[in-house]
């Protein structure tokens, strides 16, 4: 999942969850405040609300509680009842039978079996260009119907009347119910998509919802908008919130001005501002299965130069930016895949696939790895532009890259462009940078989640970064070794080191974000992995 400067899809053997300060269980009437409306900070742009093209974490939070699926994850990523009331699993794995509860949707429509069907098919055609269809891979067919070989209709997913959802795997997929609660996942009401053609999911009204919560005031460009309490959902009586409101402040101060002045229930906090406010009861650090990495244009010449890559990368000191620039919590990426997401036999992978060379800071060695990728060039000094985040976090990161590259690079010539995050995003996927500043989130609690995005034909793969052999492995860990536990990691592992060692990307830091919360503010879920913010049960106290 994409990642702005300032937000974010961590695991400690499985999913995680922090509750938010003072978070509690369901709330009672006796202890709720007359007045159920929660203001929330927001750090970027909502860039859409269409689940099939959506790729970034506002969305995927704005879509997790305007839109409900089969499952929904709760806290500790503990899967809640969502449409689904029966699953029935074949003794294979290879096939589920979900019984679905009757449901509406905003437009008066029945929520049925078939906007599942609709849905899923619209995500893997490629006329659709979603570029999380890869997550279907394993479901019957899907692999077929992405590369052009098979028609969307052979899709292993089938609906058997109203009710009943059949989904065909043509391999066990241990993951799949977390899937099943992540919104790419979710249905689509096909008279919407239809009716509203290329304006679905552009505006809030250009949408309908299933969920707790309709998307309102939302314009499609504007900084503010409002989840609503959705009175038809199924399980209304137990979403306690009429309200929120959302508020995009790309300033740590203004945000934290309209947080002291009560404006604002929750803000995240800059290095200095966290620093000062570390002992306050509202302090809570969100801790995050992301990493942040430079990603290299590399159909330029000279980002097809590994030298160069590889002195880019040592020439950062990570440490002086995540405690003196960040300051939030964040700590040194140890590779790609974060710390903690996933272990084998005792072991954590990050540790196990760690490459010394690629994550750590050496001057020397990026001098001379510099001055021979100049020459084998032929130039004698390189300029580019690093794009990133128009947010506090975003300018100050590039002004610490431009600075750490000009000052210590003989010949390296740096410009920085920072721009809203819907634009950054757009062109990265555009190919329309030369050095960009990208982040990833897990979004289920498995290293592949990290490693297909580097794959050569993966849609994420913005660099396009290629090396034969890692994709060997990466289908192998799907394929031939999916069955096997400890080939599969292995194969993992091998794939990561093969990145790192070639510098595909440059791995900077694993993400914390230091926030202020109300202590009024009770039982809202913050998942380190997967979507992160479930507000379904959340209230506000006396």
């Amino acid at each position: 999942m994409k990642f702005n400067r300032l937000a974010k899809l961590g695991l400690v053997a499985a999913f995680s969850a922090i509750a938010l300060a003072a978070c509690g269980s369901k709330s009672t009437s006796s202890s709720m405040a007359s007045k159920q409306v929660l203001n929330w900070n927001e750090t970027a742009e909502l860039p859409t609300m269409d689940l099939s093209t959506a790729t970034d974490v506002v969305s995927f939070d704005m879509l997790n509680n305007s839109m409900e699926g089969i499952y929904r994850l709760g806290k500790d990523s503990k899967i809640e009842p969502g449409l689904a009331t029966k699953t029935k699993v074949s003794d294979n794995g290879q096939k589920y039978v979900f019984t679905l509860r009757k449901d509406k949707w905003s437009n008066g429509d029945a929520v049925t079996a078939k906007d599942f069907v609709y849905s899923w098919r619209r995500t893997v055609n490629p006329k659709t260009a979603s570029q999380y269809a890869y997550l279907f891979s394993g479901i019957k067919n899907a692999d077929a119907i992405m590369n052009g070989k098979k028609d969307v209709s052979t899709l292993g997913i089938k609906a058997d009347g109203n009710y009943k959802l059949t989904v065909t795997l043509e391999k066990k997929i241990p993951y799949f119910k977390l899937l099943m609660g992540f919104p790419v996942f979710f249905p689509q009401n096909q008279s919407a998509v239809e009716k509203y053609g290329s304006k679905y999911g552009t505006a809030s009204k250009y949408m309908v919802y299933n969920g707790p919560f309709t998307l309102t005031k939302w314009t499609g460009s504007n900084l503010s908008w409002t989840l609503k309490k959705n009175k038809d959902y199924w399980d209304k009586k137990d979403v306690k919130l009429s309200a929120i409101n959302y508020k995009v402040n790309k300033s740590n101060t203004t945000a934290y001005n309209l947080y002291q002045s009560g404006k604002l229930d929750e803000t995240n906090l800059g290095a200095e501002q966290a620093k000062q406010l570390s002992n306050s009861k509202d302090f809570v650090v969100r801790k995050n299965a992301s990493t942040f990495y430079l990603q290299y244009n590399q159909t330029k010449k000279e980002f097809q130069n590994k030298k160069i890559r590889q002195a880019l990368s040592m020439i950062i000191d990570r440490k002086q930016f995540v405690n003196k620039v960040l300051g939030n919590g964040s700590t040194v990426a140890k590779g790609y895949v974060s710390s903690g997401l996933a272990k084998h036999n005792g072991k954590d992978f990050a540790d196990t696939a760690y490459v010394k060379s690629a994550v750590t800071y050496n001057k020397a060695e990026a001098k001379k790895l510099w001055a021979e990728g100049l020459k084998e060039l032929g130039v004698k000094d390189l300029s580019f532009t690093i794009l990133s985040d128009d947010t506090d976090a975003g300018n100050n990161t590039t002004q610490f890259l431009q600075s750490q590259i000009e000052e210590n690079l003989k010949g390296a010539k740096v410009s920085v462009e920072n721009v809203p995050f819907k634009t950054r995003l757009s062109r990265s996927t555009n190919g329309n940078f030369d050095v960009v500043v990208s982040g990833w989130g897990a979004d289920f609690a498995d290293p592949i989640s990290f490693l297909d995005l580097f794959t050569s034909d993966n849609s994420q793969n913005n660099g396009k970064w290629k090396n034969a052999e890692y994709d060997k492995l990466i289908e192998a860990s799907k394929t031939t070794d999916a069955g096997n536990t400890t080939k599969r990691w292995n194969d993992l592992v091998k794939a990561e080191k093969i990145l790192m060692n070639d510098q595909g990307i440059a791995p900077i830091y694993q993400q914390s974000l230091a926030t202020l919360v109300k202590p009024k503010v009770k039982g809202v879920v913050y998942n380190s992995a997967g979507v992160n913010y479930n507000f379904k049960n959340a209230y506000i106290s006396k």
